[in-house]
């Protein structure tokens, strides 16, 4: 993941936590906690989603007959459980 790709997602995280915190004493109370934790969740998901495109990249079927295509899916629904 590039640096801007970081910054881009650090950006969409404080957004999402000002929805959550938008009173000036709830933002500076809940600032590090959980806004750590909307960012990790984005990391998080980017890097599934690329992980699963070079899967989907290189289709094809493994030795136990398993596609690429299956990995993917089962890469990007690890952010649903």
């Amino acid at each position: 993941m590039t640096k801007e790709e970081m910054v881009e997602l650090a950006n969409k995280a404080s957004k999402e936590w000002l929805k959550e915190f938008p009173t000036p004493l709830e933002t500076a109370n809940q600032v590090p906690e959980r806004y750590l934790e909307i960012f990790a969740k984005l990391v998080a998901e980017k890097e599934r989603d690329e992980c699963a495109d070079l899967c989907e990249q290189y289709g094809f079927n493994n030795h136990c007959g398993t596609t690429t295509d299956v990995i993917a899916n089962a890469i990007r629904a690890r952010g649903e459980a």
